[in-house]
């Protein structure tokens, strides 16, 4: 199995366009939800966008349990803009997600919900 991103453009692609899907997102939160689909999850208010994300989640998870490959890609694509519109409602920047990823990095998974524990 190929690591590598299928498709027009793709060893060009990578994170940043999870920053770019962000800014979008934004730019879509008051647009029209009869044209937006992004701005009609807006308009629906909080409790529909994280239903969405779980539902996506479950579709993920299922994908990744017993579904090709592309499938658990496509899924997990649908849960990561679900995910992001939710954080946008919130008012969660991604760049304070990516930040605690970052102060992760190289800490054992372990330890780290350990130390969460202790709180």
């Amino acid at each position: 199995m190929s690591t590598e991103p299928a498709g027009p453009g793709a060893s060009e692609v990578d994170a940043r366009v999870l920053d770019r899907l962000a800014r979008t997102i934004a730019e879509r939160k008051h647009a029209d939800p009869d044209t937006s689909y992004t701005a009609r999850l807006f308009h629906k208010g909080i409790p529909k966008i994280a239903q969405k994300v779980g539902e996506e989640a479950v579709e993920a998870v299922i994908a990744g349990v017993g579904g090709p490959a592309e499938d658990l890609a496509a899924e997990s694509a649908d849960l990561l803009y679900h995910l992001l519109v939710l954080w946008a409602a919130r008012e969660v920047a991604p760049a304070d997600v990516w930040a605690r990823l970052a102060a992760r990095d190289g800490v054992s998974g372990l330890v780290e919900k350990a130390g969460r524990a202790e709180k």
